[in-house]
């Protein structure tokens, strides 16, 4: 994660000593198909990767929570933040938005009736007439970024931040849905009334999911031999960025439950951001993606625990 207000984050850039000049990240706005391996230009994987961009994520945080272990379970691994445990600090992470949900006064997410009820986002909780509308937003993330539902009741999630210039779309009332530590897996709750942004989302949702099975299909029988893996993050909390390399091992936990190490550049800040091994089907619709998680003593850097196959 990176650390330090807005003013600090073209600073950091500028002077990040992981990466120093960036020059294996490439800018949202200026993919092309001619950056990815002759091997993979294929426009179905093109358009997958545009698409996990529109729906990738900042992760602000201005809680660090005082329940924070002191180590990774079962380890003497320092985790992160364990520090600065209580702190109001801003914490800059990555996401990526993977289910939304429509719900009324009526009808709940889960299609359950749940009486009079309204949108509870910010801009609705001052109004004298808050929609009877909304969606539920879930944001896939590294439970090391948002560790417990005090870190997420101080939390808020940047939509389509691909340049300095871009307008500011902001989903607040965040909750956490579900989190694991082991896996360093965590899933937020967004809630939002403005169609602008589900449209969008929506949109762009259906268009992955369909691409994504063209991707599957083509590449699941090269996949280990080709070992092609991206990610969309926000390096230093700044405008999204890709980065396209390889995965060097996977790591089998139980039924289809993996982890990997990948060369695919990372930076502060691009923790939580979902990692897509090319050929590997992901469970888009059950949540459990890949996410960033660090960097190992031997600089590669590793997800924490996804169910692919």
């Amino acid at each position: 994660m990176s650390e330090g207000g807005e003013a600090e984050l073209h600073k950091c850039l500028v002077l990040c000593k992981k990466n120093p000049g960036h020059t294996q990240f490439v800018p949202v706005e200026s993919f092309s198909i001619e950056h990815l391996p002759r091997s993979h230009r294929d426009e179905h994987l093109y358009e997958v990767i545009k698409y996990v961009a529109d729906l990738t994520v900042r992760i602000d945080v201005k809680m660090t929570s005082p329940g924070r272990p002191e180590f990774w379970p079962d380890t003497k691994v320092p985790y992160p933040f364990y520090q600065v445990r209580g702190s109001e600090m801003l914490r800059l992470g990555s996401g990526r938005v993977y289910e939304v949900t429509k719900c009324t006064d009526v009808v709940g997410g889960d299609g359950e009736a749940v009486g009079d009820r309204a949108c509870c986002c910010h801009r609705c909780q001052s109004s004298d007439s808050p929609s009877k509308v909304w969606w539920n937003v879930e944001v896939l993330t590294a439970a090391h970024v948002v560790f417990d539902k005090l870190e997420a009741g101080n939390t808020s999630c940047r939509l389509f931040y691909d340049t300095k210039d871009s307008p500011l779309y902001i989903l607040d009332m965040v909750k956490i849905e579900e989190v694991s530590l082991d896996r360093d897996w965590c899933k937020l709750n967004c809630v939002t009334c403005d169609t602008e942004i589900i449209d969008k989302l929506i949109r762009t949702r259906t268009h992955l999911n369909d691409n994504w099975r063209c991707v599957y299909d083509k590449f699941k029988t090269s996949r280990d031999e080709d070992r092609l893996a991206f990610m969309v993050s926000h390096p230093h909390g700044c405008p999204k960025q890709i980065s396209i390399g390889q995965w060097i091992k996977k790591h089998q936990f139980e039924d289809d439950f993996n982890k990997f190490t990948y060369t695919t550049c990372t930076c502060p800040g691009s923790s939580g951001a979902t990692v897509h091994c090319v050929g590997y089907s992901g469970r888009w619709s059950r949540g459990y993606q890949l996410v960033h998680s660090g960097t190992s003593d031997s600089d590669n850097n590793f997800s924490g625990v996804g169910r692919v196959w």
